[in-house]
């Protein structure tokens, strides 16, 4: 099965009353783990790339590796997608490198300004066959070159607006989650505002959504890491199972990545606790595979409710 497109893995998820996971990949190690997980729990996934992660490992690697796991992975449909493209020429470069999906991220800008080059990108886009994600609305937090220390919740009001001037095909909203691993101040109560939306599926119905920095930073990752010599005090994430409702509606795609990292980081510095005469990179990069594949599949069952859905 070559790369797929996401409108039919949307179209499935908004009648299924699951989302797709996407999971942002760097390394080896982390498509592995990712796509392994996904075989053996059947489901739909969607790899993504990042800016800084086309700088970190070179887009022609990173290309490369996704054809190798849409080879050995052939029972699952497998979209690759640029995750906050934040101008007309990367997402283009990223169009004619082969991606199957981009997104143009114009939240920080004015909104006539994120309008007109969405436009842009959806046109170009769709004359490739290759489907387009844009935001409106701005998470906080940090991940990668995105940052923001202000969350602006999304405007319903100017969705429909939106959507229909650029040609989009879904769309990122803010409703409270945020980037990064610190996403509520210790004692504040994580929450989402589900009233958005639903307010926004109303305007754009049967149109997906996605949900942003939406990592649960799992407490006993955060405990292993610390135990083993980290240092992430206050690491707070979204509750799991508010991330479940919103996949039962019009969320179609929820994008996880701060959990990815904590996996790894924990059981690999658990294992240079555990075997200091270790040098061989194979040997706590094995394990640290593991700990995304289990990650992951935790995910597809017990949150985004894909599993069973290729």
């Amino acid at each position: 099965m070559p790369l797929v497109s996401t409108t039919e893995m949307f179209k499935k998820a908004y009648h299924g009353g699951y989302a797709v996971g996407a999971f942002n990949v760097n390394n080896m190690e982390i498509v592995q783990g990712i796509t392994e997980a996904c075989q053996e729990q059947k489901a739909p996934v969607i790899l993504q790339v990042s800016k800084g992660a086309r700088a970190y490992a070179n887009h022609t690697y990173l290309i490369k590796m996704v054809e190798a796991a849409v080879i050995e992975c052939p029972d699952i449909p497998i979209a690759l997608h640029l995750d906050h493209g934040n101008s007309f020429e990367l997402c283009k470069d990223c169009i004619d490198g082969g991606f199957s999906s981009v997104m143009f991220d114009g939240s920080a800008m004015p909104y006539e300004e994120n309008v007109k080059i969405a436009k842009m990108v959806a046109d170009y886009a769709h004359a490739h066959g290759v489907v387009v994600e844009a935001e409106l609305g701005q998470l906080a937090g940090v991940e990668d070159d995105v940052c923001a220390e202000e969350h602006s919740y999304t405007d319903p009001a100017v969705v429909q607006d939106f959507v229909e001037k650029t040609g989009v095909d879904s769309l990122a909203i803010a409703i409270g989650t945020s980037h990064g691993a610190y996403k509520f101040k210790p004692g504040q109560k994580p929450q989402l505002r589900f009233d958005i939306l639903e307010e926004v599926s109303r305007r754009l119905p049967e149109f997906p959504i996605v949900l942003h920095g939406s990592s649960s930073v799992p407490q006993d990752m955060v405990a292993k890491v610390n135990k083993y010599g980290g240092a992430m005090p206050d690491a707070i994430g979204i509750p799991e199972e508010m991330l479940r409702e919103a996949a039962k509606g019009a969320v179609c795609k929820i994008n996880i990545d701060s959990d990815i990292r904590l996996a790894i980081t924990a059981a690999v510095r658990e294992h240079f606790a555990l075997h200091p005469a270790d040098f061989d990179p194979r040997q706590y990069l094995k394990p640290a595979r593991q700990a995304v594949k289990d990650m992951v599949s935790h995910k597809l069952v017990d949150v985004l409710g894909c599993n069973g859905k290729a």
